[in-house]
């Protein structure tokens, strides 16, 4: 009889978090195209984001909406909770700088609760993240709340 094959790339299950546990994702950058493509699907037409003309604008650059970040910065987060993440259950949200095209950012997390859910074959993690651009400034921060399976 073999011997099972191990799966790669499974995310993290209860089980293998502790407090205080930290990590960081690969990184990606933002794209003009990726810009684009994130205003015509949400439909955020503001002129901030659909209009490349910034004349009298206070941010410089094309600045693209906090939406996207966080939207790449769970796509980074992926990994982390492929095939274990249940649900995300809450988070607040605060965008601490603007970020631009041409940005390239990755994610750094630590999990700052852990406790059983009611079901015992769940348990509930909340993280500290930190979405980081290539000048290791803080862009975006929030602190998701997610229901997690257990080993």
């Amino acid at each position: 009889m073999s011997e099972p094959v191990a799966l790669v790339g499974r995310g993290f299950c209860y089980e293998d978090l502790r407090v205080g546990f930290r990590f960081r994702t690969h990184r990606r950058t933002v794209t003009e195209a990726d810009l684009a493509a994130f205003v015509n699907l949400s439909w955020l037409t503001e002129e901030l984001f659909a209009v490349a003309d910034e004349a009298g604008r206070a941010i410089k650059g094309r600045a693209v909406p906090a939406a996207l970040v966080f939207a790449f910065a769970e796509g980074l987060l992926l990994p982390t909770m492929q095939d274990t993440g249940l649900a995300f259950l809450n988070a607040t949200l605060d965008v601490k700088a603007p970020t631009l095209v041409g940005d390239t950012i990755h994610v750094e997390g630590e999990v700052t609760e852990l406790r059983l859910a009611s079901r015992g074959d769940r348990g509930l993690a909340r993280f500290a993240n930190r979405v980081i651009n290539q000048r290791d400034e803080s862009v975006l921060e929030y602190n998701p709340l997610r229901l997690l399976k257990r080993k």
